[in-house]
């Protein structure tokens, strides 16, 4: 791709999850929406990484609205080389270890990229107590081909940064459906450049400033999100994100949080979160109005940068959106691809109707 090529669609989603952007190692893609969004918007960028495009509205003393995603992912550090080579990790966000065991990763060295495989001892040399249990990350190890520490140390050092090695595949029905990894929160961040772009596109003003956040270390305890907060000071908020959903056979209906396929997942209350219930009831009905696939999220569960960014400054008024996602925060996330179109359909249609 030459550097100014901006990508849509699909094509965008799968190049911003390739990336590499584990938490604290942001850069690569805040480069690529960077010359994702040339032209489009203000752009800058702040001390710890968030990245801002911003487009102001038509007229004087206007509200301001933040749109925010993040950018980081889940990943790993290494934190001991072994005298044989092997690399011992840690976790880096909050990662399954019964996810772990098999998975390739890859992990940016000083002099490049060094990939690997993750591995515990064989299940034939575990105790029978042993094989009841999961494996935990501290008993595992990363095996990258070294034949010594000193070999290992050539291409690793302590505190370099992983993340899964993993292909980006659309598959079922009319490929309907894709998998890989960092869709959580790389759909945010692709819906909010589309979302740019068809503004800019169709040459619309807006009657309140618009800045979209494209935060760091979601993963890590959010802080990012309470930088960019305190920074754009909005009187109102809309986090894009993804949402585990446990849509599975043996979930019981009452348990599932939402599905895939059932378009955008409008949250009420998380664990962090009570959300703003007129900016929710207001979604809702446009999304009904316009045909717009959307649903609630029927489970208190899990938490997101809405955690600081709603209770920042004098209070912010925030509602959340999220892609329904599979197997979140592992190698083979998966989504919707009719999910993503609904999105940011709904996204575009609230800016433009609701009375901010």
């Amino acid at each position: 791709m030459t550097e100014n090529k901006f990508l849509c669609g699909i094509e965008l989603l799968e190049k911003l999850c390739l990336e590499f952007g584990p938490s604290g190692c942001e850069e690569a893609v805040a480069d690529e929406i960077v010359r994702q969004l040339s032209g489009v918007a203000t752009l800058t960028r702040d001390k710890v990484g968030n990245l801002y495009a911003r487009v102001d509205g038509e007229g004087e003393g206007l509200p301001t609205v933040m749109l925010s995603a993040h950018t980081d992912e889940v990943g790993f550090m290494v934190k001991y080389i072994e005298e044989s080579g092997y690399i011992r990790f840690a976790a880096v966000g909050g990662i399954d270890p019964r996810v772990l065991c098999g998975r390739r990763v890859i992990f940016r060295g000083e002099n490049g990229d060094v990939g690997g495989v993750i591995a515990s001892k064989a299940i034939h040399h575990q105790s029978a107590e042993e094989r009841k249990k999961a494996t935990k990350i501290n008993d595992m190890y990363i095996d990258i081909g070294a034949t010594s520490r000193a070999d290992a140390e050539k291409y690793l050092a302590l505190g370099d940064y992983g993340v899964f090695d993993s292909d980006f595949v659309r598959f079922g029905e009319n490929e309907g459906f894709i998998k890989g990894k960092a869709i959580d929160d790389r759909l945010g961040c692709a819906v909010m450049i589309e979302l740019l772009r068809r503004l800019k596109d169709e040459g619309r003003k807006l009657p309140f400033n618009l800045v979209c956040a494209f935060t760091v270390r979601e993963e890590i305890g959010r802080s990012g999100a309470q930088v960019a907060a305190q920074r754009v000071r909005p009187d109102y908020a809309v986090v894009l994100e993804s949402t585990a959903i446990a849509d599975l056979p043996d979930v019981k209906p009452n348990s599932r949080v939402a599905k895939v396929g059932g378009g955008g997942v409008i949250s009420l209350v998380d664990r962090s979160t009570i959300y703003d219930r007129e900016l929710v009831d207001g979604m809702l009905d446009i999304a009904k109005r316009r045909g717009i696939a959307a649903q609630v999220k029927k489970y208190v569960s899990g938490g997101n940068d809405a955690a600081h960014i709603h209770k920042s400054g004098a209070g912010v008024r925030t509602v959340a959106v999220s892609a329904a996602t599979r197997y979140l925060h592992s190698a083979s996330c998966v989504a919707s691809v009719e999910d993503y179109e609904a999105i940011k359909e709904l996204i575009y249609a609230f800016l433009c109707e609701y009375g901010f």
